[in-house]
C-alpha cells in the first residue's frame, strides 16, 4: 500500500475508488468565481518585470510536431539559453521539451547551460499503446539524456474507473525514469469535470508523479485557470499531509504575458509562495516566450517591437 506522510491508500481497485471518490467535491461556482477574480487582479508596475522574468524562467519551451527537425530543435535550444540576445540579463528558460528521438540532440545543444531537457513519452499524445511500448518509449528518452519525462495517463482507463490500472502504469513509468523527474499529463480537456481533475491529480500524486500537468497541448480546453487551481489545491494539500513538495505544469493555451501573470497570482494565492519557482511550477509553451519578451522590452523602453524582431521559437 502506498504510504507517504499522512497518506495511506491501498492499491487495489476498491481502495483507490473509495479514496478518490471520498475526496471533497469541487465547488464549481466558487471555483469559477475565484478564477474570475484572479483574472482581474493586477500587480504593481514595479513588480511586473520581476513577474515576467519569473515566468520566463518557468517555461518548458516546446516543439512537438511530426515535422520537427534537428534544425528547429537547435534554434529552440539557442533561444532557451539566451531568450533575448540583446538583453543578456533575461534568464534562460527552465527546459526544452521534445520527442524522445530528439532528446539526445537537445542534450548536446544545451550542455553547460543549466537548461533541462524534457521528453514526452508513453505514446504521446494519445497514450494508446501497450505498457511495454510505453516503458520502452520512456527508457529511450532517459538513455538519450532527458532529465524530465512528460507521460500521458490512459484516459480511457481513468474514465471507465480502472484506477488501479492507471496507478500501476504511472508507478511503472516512474521506475523506468530512474533519476529523471516525472510529469504526469492528465489531459484535463478530456476529463468529465473538476471532480475528475481532482481525482486524477491525487491518483498521479499517490503513484509518485513529481509534477501534475494539465494537457498535451493537443486538446482544447487545456490549461484553464479553474483547472490549474484544482491542481494547485491538490499539491498544496499533499504537502500539508506529507511534507513533500510536488509541482504543477500548466500547458496548452497560455500564449500571452497577462495570462502567465494571472497564473502566477493563482500559484501564490492557492498553493503559496513556495511554489513560485521553476522547480514547482512550469508553463508548457511555444509562443508564450515571445510575448513575455515583448512585454519585458516595453517595460524597459516604453515601446513595443514585433515578435519577429525578437525571434520566434
Amino acid at each position: 500500500m502506498p504510504r507517504s506522510g499522512g497518506v495511506e491508500v491501498g492499491t487495489d481497485e476498491r481502495s483507490l475508488r473509495r479514496f478518490l471518490h471520498g475526496l471533497p467535491g469541487v465547488d464549481q461556482v466558487g471555483l469559477e468565481r475565484r478564477s474570475a477574480t484572479l483574472a482581474t487582479r493586477s500587480i504593481k508596475q514595479a513588480s511586473k518585470r520581476q513577474a515576467i522574468d519569473l515566468a520566463i524562467s518557468m517555461i518548458d519551451l516546446t516543439t512537438l510536431e511530426g515535422a520537427d527537425t534537428r534544425g528547429k530543435v537547435a534554434a529552440l535550444c539557442a533561444q532557451a539559453r539566451r531568450p533575448d540576445p540583446e538583453y543578456p540579463d533575461v534568464p534562460p528558460v527552465a527546459a526544452v521539451c521534445v520527442y524522445p528521438d530528439l532528446a539526445g540532440f537537445a542534450v548536446q545543444r544545451l550542455a553547460g547551460s543549466g537548461v533541462k531537457v524534457a521528453a514526452v513519452a508513453t505514446a504521446f499524445p494519445s497514450g494508446r499503446s501497450s505498457r511495454e511500448v510505453k516503458l520502452a518509449d520512456t527508457r529511450l528518452a532517459v538513455e538519450a539524456g532527458a532529465t524530465e519525462i512528460d507521460m500521458v495517463i490512459d484516459r480511457g482507463a481513468f474514465l471507465t474507473g480502472r484506477y488501479a490500472e492507471v496507478y500501476e502504469e504511472i508507478v511503472a513509468v516512474k521506475e523506468a525514469c530512474g533519476s529523471a523527474h516525472l510529469k504526469v499529463i492528465l489531459e484535463t480537456g478530456e476529463l468529465a469535470g473538476y471532480d475528475d481533475v481532482r481525482r486524477a491529480s491525487w491518483l498521479a500524486l499517490l503513484a509518485g508523479g513529481d509534477v501534475i500537468k494539465t494537457s498535451t497541448g493537443k486538446i482544447s480546453p487545456a490549461a484553464t485557470l479553474p483547472v490549474v487551481q484544482v491542481m494547485l489545491q491538490a499539491v498544496r494539500d499533499w504537502h500539508r499531509l506529507t511534507g513533500e513538495y510536488r509541482g504543477v505544469k500548466a500547458a496548452g493555451g497560455i500564449r500571452a504575458a497577462k495570462d502567465a501573470i494571472r497564473h502566477l497570482v493563482a500559484v501564490n494565492e492557492v498553493a503559496g509562495p513556495a511554489w513560485l519557482t521553476p522547480d514547482l511550477f512550469r508553463f508548457g509553451a511555444s509562443s508564450l516566450l515571445n510575448d513575455l519578451l515583448r512585454q519585458r522590452r516595453f517595460q524597459l523602453t516604453g515601446h513595443y517591437v514585433g515578435a519577429d524582431h525578437i525571434g520566434s521559437a
